[in-house]
């Protein structure tokens, strides 16, 4: 969560609010020592970030759970 002064707020309020809303990361506000949170209403679709990654197992995931690995990992645990 990002924290910014009253002052901060005034001075930045637009970059500031728009922040909020292309993260989603609530702003924490510090007016005297009190706290206040700025959040967007609108939840976002945090798997929109998701990015292609190609070298990721593609398949049923099920299928992992059996896979031995013991030929592949040679721990001596003496």
């Amino acid at each position: 969560m990002n924290q910014v002064t009253q002052a901060e707020l005034i001075n930045n309020m637009d970059k500031l609010l728009d922040e909020v809303l292309k993260t989603g990361i609530p702003l924490e506000i510090d007016k005297n020592g009190k706290f206040f949170k700025i959040v967007p209403v609108e939840k976002k679709d945090k798997l929109k970030n998701l990015t292609f990654k190609p070298d990721v197992i593609q398949g049923n995931p099920d299928d992992l759970v059996n896979i031995s690995w013991e030929q592949e990992v040679n721990i001596d645990l003496s």
